[in-house]
């Protein structure tokens, strides 16, 4: 298997010996951020109880909210394909945006300008010091690999993500895919 370097817009997989690490156990991630200042990520698989309506009271959408990460997990985030709609977006690769001007958003959703197939959001996100990442991925915590989904990785079933990227992964991988969450359940 190549090895490639984590860039923006790159996928972080959690590799299968992440056991017992609620936050990153199968977790598919988006790296949304990558410097030498550290390093900012989603993860894509990882939904919540809540909607948007539960935790944004202006609002009646029924958007699913995903867990982003262990940090900041009071505050709200967003990813999006939309950036002609929404000021500010900063870009991450491939037609994919990161925050914007979240009143605009709102009101976006409340006209129903905005589809579930165009946004999806997150409380908290995922974020690494720097080198903290190279370290992980030196001791095998992470694969790295190209998002070859594009801007519609947004659209990815997330119940079966993390199982998809194992069997592309093939050989050894493909084991984990059926494996269940918790080894002792075996």
């Amino acid at each position: 298997m190549i090895t490639i370097k984590p860039e923006k817009g790159h996928l972080l997989i959690a590799e299968p010996s992440i056991i017992g690490d609620t936050s990153f156990n199968r977790s598919v991630i988006l790296l949304a951020d990558h410097t030498s200042e550290g390093s900012v990520g989603f993860i894509l698989n990882k939904p919540l109880k809540y909607t948007l309506k539960d935790l944004v009271p202006d609002t009646k959408s029924a958007f699913k909210v995903y867990n982003g990460g262990p940090v900041e997990q009071d505050n709200l985030y967003f990813i999006h394909k939309i950036p002609e709609l929404i000021p500010e977006s900063i870009e991450i690769s491939l037609g994919i945006y990161w925050g914007g001007d979240f009143d605009v958003v709102l009101t976006l959703i409340n006209n129903g300008q905005i589809k579930r197939c165009d946004i999806r959001f997150f409380l908290g996100y995922s974020g690494w010091e720097p080198t903290q990442l190279e370290t992980e991925l030196e001791t095998n915590s992470w694969i790295v690999t190209e998002n070859i989904y594009k801007k519609a990785i947004i659209e990815k079933k997330d119940d079966t993500f993390w199982k998809e990227k194992m069997l592309e992964l093939g050989g050894d991988y493909s084991i984990w895919s059926n494996a269940p969450e918790n080894p002792n359940y075996n």
